[in-house]
């Protein structure tokens, strides 16, 4: 068995425990990190009843207004795993960088979301997809000439590296103030994911 598929095993193992309690798994990261394909990977094998995925889209006017509200209603149920393809945490980096909140809302929820998180009947593990400036240009160039990726290619994703310096103020904040962050390298990302999967289920045990 591949060592991916050894840990695959291990997350399924643990998942189907008697005993395993509602958890929350954010994955964040700059466009082209590796989110997605990542979920994909972890649940790859999990029985389709103990998990659920939560996409990153746009979000409603009321939806901005009410934030954490909202994702009050996106938490996981008793013995369920969800995973977060972006989550809350939009607002203190992708939110705040591109003016798409307000700075009050930006300094509310930075200032309430520890608080949020502590009222909520959920373990949360959170991962940072770290990868290098020169990794994320790599990535545009090939997903915007690929004709199986260009589709994914947004306006924002073609700025990203306009603001890169700017996005690793916002996430050092967030992963400096917040709680249970941990920062992946996946600048080569088929070893980033097997050592997010390893770490997950150390943590998970």
């Amino acid at each position: 068995m591949k060592l991916l598929e050894e840990q695959q095993a291990r997350l399924n193992e643990i998942v189907l425990r008697d005993n395993f309690e509602p958890t929350a798994i954010v994955l964040e990261g700059r466009d082209t990190a590796g989110k997605s394909s990542t979920i994909r990977e972890l649940t790859h094998y999990l029985p389709t009843p103990r998990y659920s995925v939560v996409l990153s889209t746009k979000p409603s006017k009321s939806t901005m207004a009410n934030w954490l509200g909202y994702w009050t209603q996106k938490m996981p149920v008793e013995r369920q795993i969800v995973f977060y393809d972006r989550s809350w945490y939009s607002r203190g980096m992708v939110q705040h960088l591109n003016g798409w909140c307000t700075p009050k809302q930006y300094e509310n929820f930075m200032a309430g979301v520890n608080g949020f998180e502590s009222q909520t009947p959920a373990r949360f593990i959170k991962f940072w997809l770290s990868i290098s400036e020169e990794e994320q240009a790599r990535r545009i160039n090939k997903r915007e000439n690929s004709p199986l990726t260009n589709w994914k290619l947004s306006p924002n994703d073609k700025l990203a590296l306009s603001y890169y310096d700017q996005m690793t103020l916002l996430k050092e904040r967030v992963l400096t103030t917040t709680d249970n962050w941990h920062s992946i390298d996946y600048n080569n990302k088929s070893v980033g994911i097997l050592k997010l999967i390893t770490r997950l289920c150390d943590l998970l045990e």
